[in-house]
């Protein structure tokens, strides 16, 4: 499973079989706070300015190392908040610890990917960032060339992107692609 235009190089490269190819969903970058504690106001683009201004701490995956770091990284200075942020931003990515950080409550807030925080004990998810600074990746998968069961890889991949296991992906942290062809 990776995002889009990886496998889109992945196919030009002839790595994996377009043929295979399907779409699961679209993940959105998320807002989390320690389960329990006070939910900052993230309704607009300025409100999500001002709380990130209020923020003691906040923890995301690192800028140039992941592409929800990077789009904060981007977010941040588009919002003119770079520098007084720089003091009280960890980065560290949700996979990696991040997200302890905030259930421990040493960050209180942390910022990744739908799907990196979804089923994480002891987090709230605040909301998505406002949609006119979020980031949607779209995920999907495909079967690889090399693979020595290309006939069942292929078939995998159509049934975990089959209409009835959506609620999976959603469930999961995933929207519904737009575009409900899989290819």
């Amino acid at each position: 499973m990776l995002p889009s235009p990886v496998l889109d190089s992945l196919a030009k490269d002839g790595k994996v079989r377009a043929d295979s190819r399907a779409i699961f969903g679209t993940v959105g970058i998320s807002v989390v706070a320690k389960e329990g504690a006070p939910r900052p106001d993230i309704s607009s683009k300025e409100k999500f300015r001002d709380a990130m201004l209020a923020a003691r701490s906040v923890v995301h995956a690192t800028p140039g190392k992941t592409p929800s770091g990077t789009h904060m990284g981007k977010v941040m200075e588009q919002l003119g908040i770079a520098d007084a942020m720089a003091k009280k931003v960890i980065f560290k990515p949700a996979l990696d610890g991040g997200v302890q950080l905030v259930v421990a409550g040493e960050a209180e807030i942390g910022i990744y990917p739908a799907s990196e925080v979804a089923s994480v004990k002891g987090l709230t998810v605040v909301g998505p960032l406002p949609a006119d600074i979020n980031l949607e990746i779209v995920y999907g998968a495909a079967a690889t060339t090399d693979s020595a069961a290309q006939n069942a890889a292929s078939a995998f991949v159509k049934f975990m992107a089959a209409p009835e296991n959506r609620s999976v992906w959603k469930e999961a942290g995933f929207e519904p692609p737009a575009n409900l062809n899989s290819n």
